[in-house]
């Protein structure tokens, strides 16, 4: 869990830093990140799901 926080806060230092330079991200759309969540919740609910039945 660690290693999710320190990413997420490095992104965010990174994006206000691109911000504050006026420089574009080179991140793909909001929409394509939104994808890729759905993605990679979606690989975790089968797994999930079979450890909830038992």
């Amino acid at each position: 869990m660690k290693a999710y926080l320190l990413s997420l806060a490095i992104g965010v230092i990174v994006g206000v830093l691109y911000s504050v330079a006026g420089v574009r991200s080179p991140a793909p759309p909001v929409i394509a990140l939104v994808g890729l969540l759905g993605i990679l919740a979606g690989e975790q609910l089968i797994p999930w799901v079979r450890s909830m039945t038992g």
